[in-house]
């Protein structure tokens, strides 16, 4: 493979073989100077993913280069894994991906293609440009995506094959290389190796929680009672007076909760409220709608339109209906009061 194709694109086979011939291995990696490069990139891979959700990339010309770049990637999993990270592997995972999906728009299809096949998922091309792939990959890989533009109405599709451009053909390989990389990690390496990968993970664990604040609808500073939706505001008054919640209100007030930072403590005192209060079995509940319970992913707040199929979309008022989601009026209505007291200084 080319070692500029190999630096683009460091997860294929071709970057594997690029590197093997090169005699780049684990020692090399992370105990040679002659790789520091490769170490120090690594690192910016991760920072880049948490800072500004992509990885950024650097044309390359000389094969030394192009091979630091190879190594950089497998370097940046392993921190990430030795962080451990749920958030962050997230954010790795996708500022990969998007990285990835904006330098297939430069590419050819039958690179497009070729890439798309080591990702797990076939597609050709017709005799215009177009790429095509089977409907059952397609359901796959755009069901996350929310844009009416990817719903199947809007699509070309012909005994089983979606035809479809090779811009939206690469936003659906951002999908797919983000799911291959979160299902990978952790990656591990030998004990030996972890004393200089913790050495190079602490500033990152700070720049992770610091990402975490600013990301976060409370921007850091803790939830405010004032930023609330009337929905959220109505589903907590009704468990602090001790009234008894449909499931659907648990479930969406454990969530929100959960998304504006509170921790298992501060979500079951909320709780505890209530007539029918069992701490046995609401403790498995909200550790289960958190992920604490067996390590999954947490789920999200339901948006207004399931609040309000649900019967929980309480008084909605003017800000309701600007958003579509309970922590978008949060993060609006705080963002409102900040711009009043700036001009106001």
């Amino acid at each position: 493979m080319d070692p500029r194709m190999s630096a683009k694109f460091p997860f294929l086979r071709g970057s594997l073989e690029f590197a093997q011939g090169n005699s780049a291995d684990l020692d090399s990696l992370f105990l040679s100077d002659s790789f520091l490069p490769a170490r120090i990139r690594g690192r910016e891979r991760v920072t880049d993913a948490l800072g500004a959700g992509e990885v950024t990339y650097r044309p390359l010309m000389r094969d030394y280069d192009c091979l630091m770049e190879v190594m950089s990637y497998p370097y940046a999993r392993m921190l990430v894994s030795v962080i451990g990270d749920r958030f962050l592997t997230k954010r790795y995972a996708l500022g990969e991906a998007v990285r990835m999906n904006r330098l297939l728009q430069g590419e050819s299809q039958r690179i497009v293609a070729d890439i798309s096949g080591e990702l797990g998922f076939k597609a050709s091309t017709d005799e215009s440009g177009i790429m095509k792939m089977s409907f059952p990959d397609y359901l796959t890989l755009s069901g996350r995506l929310k844009s009416i533009d990817w719903k199947l109405i809007n699509c070309d599709v012909r005994s089983g094959t979606v035809y479809i451009s090779k811009d939206k053909f690469s936003r659906l390989m951002q999908n797919a290389f983000q799911d291959k990389i979160e299902s990978e990690l952790p990656l591990m390496p030998p004990d030996e190796y972890l004393p200089v990968l913790k050495k190079d993970a602490a500033p990152l664990e700070a720049a992770l929680n610091e990402a975490k604040a600013r990301m976060s609808p409370a921007g850091g500073e803790g939830m405010k009672d004032e930023y609330l939706p009337p929905c959220i505001t109505h589903l907590l008054d009704m468990s602090m007076k001790g009234l008894n919640l449909p499931h659907s209100g648990r479930f969406a007030l454990v969530t929100f909760m959960r998304s504006m930072g509170l921790d298992y403590d501060g979500i079951i005192r909320i709780f505890a409220q209530s007539p029918d209060f069992d701490e046995s079995k609401s403790e498995y509940q909200i550790k289960h709608i958190t992920g604490e319970l067996n390590g999954n992913d947490p789920y999200n707040p339901p948006e207004c339109k399931t609040m309000k199929t649900n019967g929980l979309c309480y008084e909605p008022d003017e800000l309701c209906g600007k958003v579509n989601h309970p922590l978008n009026y949060y993060r609006l209505k705080a963002n409102h009061k900040k711009r009043d007291q700036e001009r106001g200084s």
